[in-house]
């Protein structure tokens, strides 16, 4: 450490005097300097101070004449971009607070103000914009890039990491050496054909996981794109979080995520929640004196705050964590369950193989000695070995777990189009099973947009809008009372426009923007300056304090000194308070009349309030009291004071000031949303802060509340019991004045998700309390008191929230839905999804691309099962009948290609269609194939099967081939993979409607796939010759063949007269909106005693053949 001071201590007395940018200095450390004292020696300045110890200040390295910095656009002098990471570093080191402290303090950095002036920027102003290239070039950007992607080549060779793969390689090898061996012309060709095939099955699966990876690396973008505000040039503005550079001013606020490491120049009531680096669970309380160190990836839990960036990108502590946290994607629970199925698929295509290869070993040694004599013991042994692990390379189902990822990457690239995006993929398909969905109110099912349209404005009622814009009735004196309110009181932020003739853009709490609008445009008084708010915002020198909304108080405060407003000579505190109407109202004693007089709060003029309120609420206004409190620092000390003095002394006996009624407008979709979501069997509920008044007119409107639906306020959800919750559950749609504690509760009784599961974790939330005879009484409850009451099955929630206190109830939901807009860092990390424009539409829109997942991975499912049934019934059943098998390795291969990689790509892109939301969602538990999918399998391999057969049997003779040649073998194979060309249209369908060409127009990967598979069957049959054992077919033959193939669409139509409906227990929901068949149903037991004849016949044509033979 010693000789890093040294080496730096040396770097900093060459370095010149830098020019261009004014430097910070002056001032102490817990005081941010005025712009006076901005030429005042900083080297004398800071010793004074008191902060930097006893060490000298370094004339040459601080610039000893006493001026500042003052300089050229030459960032920082000379210093080299290492020698400045360095020197930051010192005060930037992982678990070592008072170290820092230390250097930061020293004569090496000089406090604050030293660091300010060695990263040459100013706590108000910020940086040069002109320097921020030549910074983001020394220094880097607040870019921290991913683990580099796979390449193709790694993908190629990961293809081959697979056991069965890999001893169908060595097979091949052993029929390329031993056919050579043989018959050195040509018997290189079945192996070569086969290792070919393999390397062809590689390639193309190394394209698709490679094109995967490049559309999720194209959504991480996209999910690490957003802007923070930072001050620069003296104009707050909002950046891209990765154009931050060194000594950039960052501001946050509650809920922000803090995007780079810093050293605090101000901060009011900060906490930093410091969990993702520390491990630490409490917050922890920032403050210039002991602790001014804020962290990258750490969230922002209360308070708000300004600091100076010193570490970006991977320099920052955040980013050197989150390169040894790289990791891949996890698996989504569907991509599990399909796993289990496949493995279960694969043991079964194991034992086929097994039995195909005993069949065929003892059909030779002991049946029929004879049968191709020509062909020696270890050949036929060689050749069945490659039949048995072809089959199990043609059984291992690896495509389900590629369509599923090919139906996500698409549908989440889709999705983010319609302004969903996919933080986690599990989200995506579960999204598509949600059975309830809790929405907030304000932006979500309202535009957001709040405007005042009415108001009682110093005792003077305006009524309609117009009216507000005439306050002349107003005296001078009020009208200030107000302004300053609305300017001090207040988190939102005016961001100057890019152009002169452009109007501010505000950027906050849009109730704030509503009240600061009013001032500015409808009043023409522009009082809202943030160097005004910002002294109470961030705690600075006048001593202003500002205590911020909080969703539990529903109100917020600040107190500021008159004097440093009005330049007065009087020193007068004053407490300004806003909050929600009907709470603030108890807490007035006194109410402002039109001459600015303060007159006392009768009970008559008290009541003629409360009906305004509710006369407001009644018509989805939203109501917010603007009050005041003078000289309360005869009560308090206001420069020491916190919020829980706030509320215990000062929030009491206020001024009403002004009663404002803000209209936040129903957005246009909205109605349709929610009836669409109801039509799909989802239960829409609105959880929301607003009075139950304002929730219900605004949920009646949007079809939320309906005949017989409940409305309740938080206060009396709080008081009922586990069981009486359970009880109003199924009625409760809107839940007023509500807390984001009782949002968690709400979601933790419906999917039971991360409810208490021993005693000891309820005792946490309850501590005190007794278990034994509380447990069951208590709100969320137990885990077992919960499967007990429910079954054990929860409910499928999708929960919105944009707060940082939503962040619990968004863990806790199936699916946390945040909001792009107007949602908060954390609740944006805690969330699944990020609705971008913050609509209740979109949210539709993600159920529907989650239905679309699951049914296009059930249509996919049943494709390839067919093709299963079919290719390894009748390898068995001609090695069981003695017949050499009509599908040799390179044609499994080839329909192993099909079926997997082709059909993954076919059917999982399948578009949605709103028809999937007029059916209610599936349980959890509910089995990925249903019973008219079992009733499409087994019709359309009976038929497969039968075709097969006859074509073993018949085909010599209709088409005039030898029985058994590469020519009568090719007919079959051509037919067969027809057979899968078509019903691959049948496969667009899982239920009883069948149109299998409609849509076509909005499936070109479907339609380029069906083309690239014919026309690469058309070159094998046509060129494969000795390589693949295939014979050229003449155009009799290739239309007979690709009839019958064709066959699979009216078989298609008629088994869906079979009336079999899906099992109502795989739906969950109580509700309507599933459109199962009104037709009598047939069992599956009886679609079997149909189709066992069928089969039974075929085998028996099977075993005659064998006797011909």
């Amino acid at each position: 450490g010693h000789t890093h001071l040294v080496f730096l201590f040396s770097i900093l007395f060459m370095c010149p005097p830098l020019q261009g940018l004014e430097a910070r200095s002056g001032g102490s450390f817990s005081e941010p300097p005025t712009s006076i004292e901005r030429n005042q020696s900083t080297a004398s300045t800071v010793r004074n101070s008191g902060i930097i110890g006893s060490g000298p200040m370094n004339g040459n390295s601080m610039n000893g004449e006493g001026k500042g910095r003052n300089g050229s656009s030459d960032v920082m002098g000379e210093m080299s971009g290492p020698a400045m990471t360095e020197l930051m570093a010192l005060i930037n080191q992982p678990q070592a607070l008072s170290e820092n402290l230390r250097n930061l303090l020293g004569s090496t950095v000089g406090g604050i103000n030293g660091l300010l002036s060695l990263l040459q920027t100013d706590s108000d102003s910020g940086i040069n914009p002109e320097t921020a290239a030549n910074r983001r070039e020394l220094y880097g950007s607040n870019f921290m890039p991913s683990a580099p992607p796979k390449s193709f080549w790694q993908f190629f060779m990961d293809a081959f990491d697979d056991e069965t793969v890999q001893i169908l390689i060595a097979a091949a090898i052993v029929s390329l050496a031993v056919g050579i061996y043989d018959d050195p012309s040509t018997g290189y060709v079945e192996g070569l054909a086969i290792l070919t095939a393999v390397l062809i099955v590689a390639i193309v699966t190394a394209g698709n996981d490679y094109e995967k990876q490049r559309q999720f690396l194209a959504l991480s973008e996209a999910n690490d794109d957003v802007d923070v505000l930072v001050i620069r040039g003296g104009k707050a503005k909002q950046i891209p979080v990765a154009d931050i550079v060194l000594g950039d001013i960052v501001c946050v606020e509650a809920g922000d995520q803090i995007p780079c490491d810093g050293v605090l120049v101000g901060c009011d009531g900060l906490e930093i929640d410091e969990s993702a680096l520390t491990g630490e669970p409490d917050d922890v309380e920032k403050n210039l004196e002991s602790d001014p160190f804020v962290l990258s990836g750490c969230t922002t839990a209360a308070g708000s705050g300004q600091f100076v960036a010193i570490a970006v990108g991977n320099h920052s502590q955040w980013g050197v964590i989150k390169r040894s946290l790289e990791k891949e994607q996890e698996q989504t629970p569907l991509q599990e369950k399909l796993d289990d199925m496949a493995a279960m698929i694969g043991y079964v295509g194991m034992a086929a193989a097994a039995a195909t290869f005993v069949a065929m070993m003892f059909i030779k040694l002991y049946v029929k000695p004879d049968y191709l004599a020509d062909v020696s013991i270890f050949s036929h042994a060689l050749d069945a070995f490659i039949i048995g692990v072809t089959i199990v390379v043609v059984a291992v189902p690896e495509g389900l777990a590629l369509a599923v990822t090919i139906s996500l990457a698409f549908s989440t690239k889709k999705m983010l189009a319609d302004q969903n995006l996919i933080r986690v993929l599990a989200a995506c398909e579960t999204m598509g099973n949600a059975t309830n969905i809790c929405s907030d109110k304000t932006g979500t099912l309202t535009e957001n947009r709040m405007t005042v349209v009415k108001g009682i404005f110093a005792d003077k009622r305006h009524d309609n809008a117009g009216d507000l814009n005439k306050p002349a009735s107003i005296s001078a004196k009020a009208l200030h009372i107000m302004l300053q309110g609305i300017s001090t009181c207040s988190t939102a932020r005016v961001v100057a426009p890019e152009h002169q003739e452009d109007r501010p853009q505000i950027i906050g709490n849009k109730t704030e923007a509503a009240l600061i609008l009013l001032s500015s445009s409808v009043w023409g008084r522009n009082d809202n300056t943030d160097s005004r708010r910002s002294s109470a915002r961030f705690g600075k020198r006048d001593g202003s304090r500002l205590f911020p909304f909080s969703s539990a108080r529903k109100r917020m405060s600040v107190i500021v000194n008159q004097q440093n407003f009005e330049n007065s000579e009087t020193s007068e505190w004053v407490l300004y308070h806003k909050g929600a109407a009907e709470t603030v109202l108890g807490d007035c004693s006194f109410y402002l009349d039109a001459d600015g007089v303060e007159r006392p709060l009768t009970p008559e003029k008290r009541a003629e309030y409360a009906a305004s309120i509710k006369s407001y609420a009644s018509e989805a206004l939203r109501c917010v009291i603007l009050t005041h409190r003078r000289n309360i620092d005869s009560l308090i000390d206001p420069a020491k004071a916190t919020e829980a003095d706030c509320v215990k002394l000062l929030e009491k006996e206020l001024c009403l000031d002004a009663l404002v009624g803000i209209a936040d407008p129903l957005r246009e979709d909205v109605v349709d949303a929610v009836a669409t979501c109801q039509r799909a069997g989802i239960f829409v509920r609105m959880v929301t802060g607003d009075n139950i008044d304002t929730a219900n007119a605004i949920a009646k409107q949007a079809g939320i509340l309906t005949e017989g639906g409940l409305s309740m306020v938080g206060e009396d959800f709080r008081r009922l019991t586990p069981a009486q919750l359970d009880e109003v559950l199924p009625r409760l749609q809107v839940l007023a004045r509500s807390s984001p504690d009782d949002k968690n509760i709400l979601v933790q009784r419906l999917n039971g998700g991360i409810m208490p599961s021993s005693e000891e974790e309820w005792l946490e939330i309850h501590p005190g309390k007794d278990f034994a005879t509380q447990k069951d009484l208590l709100l969320p409850g137990y885990k077992e008191e919960w499967a007990r009451s429910r079954g054990g099955v929860g409910e499928v929630v999708g929960v919105t929230g944009d707060g940082t206190n939503d962040g619990p109830a968004l863990k806790a939901a199936d699916v946390g839905l945040s909001m792009g807009i107007s949602g908060t860092d954390v609740a944006k990390n805690a969330s699944d999804i990020i609705i971008m424009d913050d609509k209740f539409s979109s949210i539709v829109k993600a159920v529907l691309w989650g239905r679309s997942v699951f049914d296009n991975i059930r249509k996919f499912l049943q494709f390839q099962l067919t093709v299963n049934v079919v290719a390894l019934t009748i390898t068995f059943l001609s090695a069981v009948a003695g017949y050499k098998p009509p599908l040799n390795a390179v044609m499994m291969l080839w329909v192993n290609l099909i079926m997997d990689t082709m059909g993954a790509l076919a059917l999982g892109t399948e578009p949605p269609t709103m028809s999937l939301l007029e059916r209610r969602p599936y349980k959890r538990d509910s089995s990925l194939i249903s019973r008219p999918m079992w009733r499409n399998i087994l019709v359309q391999a009976t038929y497969q099967l039968a075709l097969l057969i006859f074509l073993l049997q018949k085909g010599p003779a209709l088409f005039g081939c030898v029985d058994g040649s590469s020519h009568h073998f090719t007919i079959i194979f051509n037919a067969f993979v027809f057979c899968q060309v078509f019903n691959e249209f049948n496969a667009r369908e899982i239920g009883d409607v069948f149109n299998p060409f409609q849509r076509l127009n909005k499936s070109p990967m479907f339609l380029m796939v069906i083309f690239f598979t014919i026309v690469a069957q058309w070159a094998i049959v046509e060129y494969g010759g000795d390589f693949t054992q295939t014979a050229p077919l003449n155009f009799y033959e290739w239309k007979i063949t690709a009839t019958l193939g064709a066959m699979s669409i009216p078989f298609g139509f008629l088994m869906r007269q079979i009336p079999i409906d899906e099992d109502p227990k795989s739906f969950a929901g109580i509700g309507g909106g599933d459109k199962l068949s009104s037709k009598k149903s047939t069992s599956l037991s009886g679609l079997l005693a149909i189709l066992v004849p069928i089969l039974s016949a075929g085998a028996y044509q099977m075993y005659q053949m064998s006797k011909d033979l």
